[in-house]
């Protein structure tokens, strides 16, 4: 497959899966791994993944576990396209199907209530105003998919019992568990991530639609050493 300007192909280091990414987008980090690694689906699910960017969750996950399709929404026109790439470089045009559009406008392609699972490692930095005009700004910052929207559009496509998957800033944690429960999704499992340094970072959620009151806290994930390198069990430890 020919690369473009600006593009590089890495290893996923799972199944020879591959992606394409490129050094004047946003690229994914460790945060990707993480939510791919907790993320349990079904032979028969349906799924739809919010903000896919170079698609690396759903390529991941095709290797990870079994589903019968994803649906992997994505606004920027670029990053679409390079995550339609990657899908195609694989061979995975069957298993996972990139559509441009933002993810409020979901009913263009499927109906309500019909999802049997929803991930999402999206922007969670807050908005400054309209100047993230970037690639990279409007994948970091919340500006075109806030938290309200994000747990509202995934309540309206979730069929009951159906789960959704988020990675988020753990500061923005009681702002997340409320817009969760405020639109039917209990959080049922949950960690932190520590940066090595004792700072913790992250918070990694499953809620599920129609679901009981009661969470299970799981164990905090230490995702650097201290010298601030990424820990390589990332890449193949799944969170029971």
């Amino acid at each position: 497959m020919l690369l473009e300007d600006g593009e590089r192909l890495e290893d996923l280091e799972c199944k020879n899966l591959k992606i394409i990414q490129n050094k004047n987008y946003y690229t994914f980090t460790s945060d990707s791994v993480i939510l791919a690694n907790f993320i349990k689906l079904k032979p028969k699910d349906v799924c739809v993944e919010i903000g896919t960017g170079s698609g690396v969750i759903s390529i991941l996950l095709s290797a990870k576990t079994n589903f019968k399709k994803i649906y992997a929404f994505e606004l920027q026109k670029e990053m679409s396209a390079l995550a339609s790439k990657s899908v195609k470089l694989n061979s995975l045009e069957d298993k996972i199907e990139i559509i441009c559009e933002n993810i409020s406008n979901f009913n263009k392609f499927l109906p309500k209530n019909s999802i049997d699972c929803v991930f999402s490692n999206p922007p969670y930095m807050i908005s400054c105003g309209n100047n993230e005009n970037n690639i990279r700004d409007i994948a970091r910052h919340d500006r075109t998919l806030s938290i309200e929207t994000l747990c509202k559009v995934s309540s309206d496509l979730l069929k009951n019992g159906g789960k959704l998957y988020l990675i988020y800033i753990a500061s923005r944690s009681c702002e997340l568990i409320f817009n969760l429960i405020k639109n039917s999704l209990e959080p049922k499992r949950m960690f932190f991530t520590q940066n090595g340094k004792g700072d913790v970072k992250l918070i990694v959620i499953e809620a599920v639609k129609g679901g009981k009151h009661g969470v299970k806290v799981l164990p905090e994930l230490v995702t650097n050493d201290a010298s601030g390198e990424y820990l390589k069990e990332l890449h193949t430890r799944y969170i029971k």
